[in-house]
């Protein structure tokens, strides 16, 4: 009896670090990539059957939104009800979409309130661009809440700083940053928006020396991690964005593009197997991805696997056809087995899609070359050199000078 007991208390505890561990953060991918993907039914039947739903209140969320996405409305209200018992906050942003697309708008905005008083507040940008909330904006309840000053200044500054650096605006964010400083000078706001525009500016380890003294005061600021994750890549010190990644990663944000960053930062330190361990685990989250085969070509490609690295890229080209860059990809592999007509093949249809492109136009000249069509590769470095391709002089000067 007291074995039975035993093995029983041993299988509640395994289930409970399963579900509170890497496979329930795993699910939360896939859930959110099958409900932006377009199958929201499928994340619904997922995260149903999953036997530790009832006591995660991201997965409840996740199941709230898919049921949003469905038209399930009742459905959604009672998943984002259950996730604020265990969470207070996290279901007051999905209450709001749920109850103006019911026509509720006063239940709407009563906990667009709240969620905006919690931790999980979003930005004014995201819920002006909610779609949930378009049939409200005309009335006046929603024009009364956004006479509240629900934003602090330094904040709407930061907004417009990532406005105009996205809009490639770099003088307008420069003059926000000025009257940042001007009215909260050494304030951490400060701090992280200078860091934005050197980053902008390509000043990448300054931005890094900026963004470090912010996590090291804040680690688990997702905003700033992600913030000197990109600026470490900028500054080629890949070894320090995967580590970034990884803290994003452990601390289960849930956003599956962090794993196959952190995977071409790998590549780049030449963990190529631990790239390739993320990239696999991410193509088990969005099968067929362009941007995940993509990757796993080149990375089994630097680990001289060029085979495997050519199932990658054909299975790219199969997906997406139409797509250059998934037949640049295999003839770069083909060119590098010197399978000169297959490499010649695969650059000219990414040219039938994308003409512009001279390093495309150089590689076809030097495939070309090699398999003996030396007036057609001539041709083709003239293309390139066209188009401002400097290597392209290399060939020209060498071959086509007669």
């Amino acid at each position: 009896m007291m074995i039975r007991k035993a093995i029983l208390s041993l299988t509640v505890i395994l289930l409970t670090l399963t579900v509170s561990g890497q496979s329930a953060y795993d699910l939360l991918l896939k859930a959110e990539a099958m409900t932006s993907e377009g199958n929201p039914g499928k994340a619904v039947s997922v995260l149903s059957g999953f036997p530790g739903l009832s006591s995660d209140s991201r997965l409840l969320k996740a199941l709230g939104e898919a049921q949003l996405k469905e038209g399930d409305i009742r459905g959604a209200i009672a998943s984002f009800n259950s996730a604020n018992k265990l969470e207070t906050g996290t279901g007051e942003y999905g209450l709001a979409k749920a109850y103006a697309l019911s026509g509720d708008p006063s239940t709407s905005l009563y906990h667009l309130e709240r969620s905006m008083k919690s931790k999980f507040r979003k930005s004014e940008k995201e819920i002006m661009l909610e779609k949930a909330f378009e049939k409200m904006e005309n009335k006046p309840e929603w024009r009364q809440f956004w006479k509240t000053e629900w934003y602090t200044f330094p904040e709407l500054k930061i907004s417009e700083i990532e406005f105009y650096l996205k809009a490639g605006r770099t003088e307008e964010a420069r003059k926000q940053l000025a009257e940042l400083e001007r009215n909260y000078s050494g304030h951490e706001s400060v701090l992280f928006g200078r860091a934005l525009l050197e980053s902008a500016s390509g000043r990448f380890s300054g931005a890094v020396a900026s963004l470090s003294a912010l996590v090291a005061a804040e680690p688990a600021n997702e905003k700033y991690l992600r913030a000197l994750a990109e600026a470490q890549t900028g500054a080629s010190n890949h070894a320090g964005a995967s580590s970034t990644y990884t803290r994003l990663i452990e601390l289960e944000v849930p956003d599956a593009d962090l794993v196959l960053l952190r995977a071409a930062s790998y590549r780049m330190t030449g963990e190529r197997q631990k790239a390739m361990d993320d990239i696999e685990r991410y193509l088990s989250i969005f099968p067929g991805s362009k941007k995940g085969l993509s990757l796993a070509g080149k990375t089994e490609s630097a680990l001289g696997n060029n085979l495997k690295a050519l199932e990658y890229f054909s299975e790219n080209v199969k997906l997406h056809p139409n797509d250059p860059e998934s037949y640049i990809d295999r003839a770069d592999a083909y060119l590098l087995s010197k399978s000169w007509q297959w490499a010649i093949n695969d650059y000219s249809m990414s040219l039938d899609l994308q003409p512009d492109n001279s390093r495309v136009w150089l590689n076809k000249g030097i495939a070309l070359l090699n398999s003996g069509k030396k007036a057609d590769a001539c041709h083709d470095f003239r293309k390139a050199f066209s188009m401002g391709n400097r290597k392209a002089v290399e060939y020209l000067g060498k071959y086509c000078m007669e």
